[in-house]
């Protein structure tokens, strides 16, 4: 079983498949995205690129998120959700006799991934570093791909 990615928009229960992504679809139809395209944002939209690797004990995910630190990321487990969130805002001010600037940034987003009965959510790793966060996500013992077993050739 695999990682599949969670959408609350209405239309994308009917939408949903491995090969077919809603969001994509009417966003780049309703909205010009090449305005908004970025390497790190995946031309979406306050969404981060994401890589999911599957191995024979693990899933390893990593999100982009270059800009934020330790403390801006919430990352919780509800419900088989993987719930990952970020908020960042900057303020800056500066006062010199007749002159005052001030400057200030605001950077969120939100992404929820369902995750597969296999996953031991009571062993779910998270480490942020370089921009990237990481997670390790241990598979259930019975899920595991077993080792082949060697036969002895009498």
């Amino acid at each position: 079983m695999s990682l599949i990615k969670f959408r609350r928009r209405p239309w994308s229960s009917i939408l949903s498949s491995d090969f077919f992504d809603g969001d994509d679809f009417f966003e780049n139809r309703l909205l010009d995205t090449k305005l908004f395209n970025n390497r790190f944002w995946n031309g979406k939209l306050r969404e981060p690129a994401l890589n999911i690797i599957e191995t024979d004990n693990n899933f390893e995910i990593e999100l982009a998120a270059p800009g934020f630190s330790k403390k801006d990321f919430e990352v919780t487990i509800e419900d088989g959700c993987l719930n990952i969130s970020a908020e960042k805002s900057v303020s800056k001010k500066e006062e010199e006799g007749n002159y005052k600037r001030r400057e200030f940034s605001y950077n969120s987003f939100e992404r929820s991934l369902v995750l597969p009965e296999s996953v031991k959510e009571e062993d779910v790793k998270a480490k942020y570093k370089d921009g990237i966060l990481s997670f390790s996500l241990a598979k259930k013992e019975e899920a595991r791909k077993p080792e082949p077993k060697v036969i002895e050739i009498a």
